[in-house]
């Protein structure tokens, strides 16, 4: 039977609060050190004159390219919940062979090791986002093991099964403790990799960025961007458009049919 454990404010006020706000600052502060390491190299005006400025500035491209395969399904996913002309207009925007956003020539498609070898500022760029990355997790962790180490910081107010006992209760080795209570330990990694979306209310949807996409942009270092804008190209092409407004008048009747007999 797991116990009901009786959590002293003193913790939420020295533990679970301050690391919280250390968690938030330290991503802002990183943001600002990365953007701050990032550099941009000036155009030559010979380059200018020769037409080649699209490849010292394509990477200013690379994160909305990024984003639009995220637009893509979200279109899919809503495409009945809007009118036919309205997902018409739409999709040709996206995946029109002339100038549609989803569309890469064949001769445009490369991929990040190519553009790493013919850039090597590119490749510097890298380096400083995964250094800005590494070191900060580092010594917040180091901190956080140290100083924090085997407190029970909050409790999650419904019950969880015990596949989350090894998620929630990290450095606590007590069988007895309810799922729910969560460790100090295991509150720095919710933090760390779920406060994506308070860091895109402070500095912009775009700018927003977790911890677990820096770790699939480094693992993914062969990613190829052109492969996902294909395959969303695709699939917003064979999307059969069926409105669901004019149903709804059919369905709201049954359910008052139903709740009237």
């Amino acid at each position: 039977m797991a116990e009901d454990l009786v959590l002293d404010t003193a913790i939420r006020d020295w533990v679970l609060i301050p690391l919280s706000v250390v968690m938030v600052l330290i991503g802002i502060l990183r943001y600002f050190v990365s953007k701050l390491m990032r550099s941009f190299q000036v155009p030559d005006p010979k380059i200018v004159k020769e037409g080649h400025v699209d490849k010292l500035i394509s990477h200013r491209f690379t994160r909305s390219r990024v984003l639009l395969p995220g637009k893509a399904r979200n279109l899919r996913g809503a495409a009945n919940f809007i009118p036919p002309k309205s997902f018409r207009s739409r999709r040709v925007y996206f995946s029109n062979e002339e100038n549609g956003l989803l569309f890469v020539p064949k001769g445009q498609a490369q991929n990040a090791q190519a553009q790493m070898f013919s850039d090597p500022n590119m490749a510097m760029d890298m380096m400083k986002k995964n250094l800005s990355m590494i070191i900060p997790q580092t010594l917040t962790f180091a901190w956080v093991n140290f100083f924090f180490s085997g407190f029970v910081a909050a409790k999650i107010p419904f019950p969880l099964t015990q596949r989350f006992r090894s998620m929630l209760q990290n450095g606590i080795d007590l069988s007895t403790v309810d799922v729910s209570y969560v460790s100090s330990r295991s509150w720095y990694f919710l933090n760390l990799f779920g406060l994506r979306g308070l860091f895109s209310l402070i500095l912009g949807e775009e700018n927003a960025m977790d911890d677990t996409q820096r770790m699939m942009q480094m693992g993914g270092f062969g990613f190829d961007p052109s492969k996902s804008l294909s395959a969303e190209k695709d699939g917003l092409d064979i999307v059969q458009h069926d409105w669901a407004l004019p149903k709804f008048e059919h369905r709201a009747e049954a359910v008052l049919k139903k709740l009237v007999s």
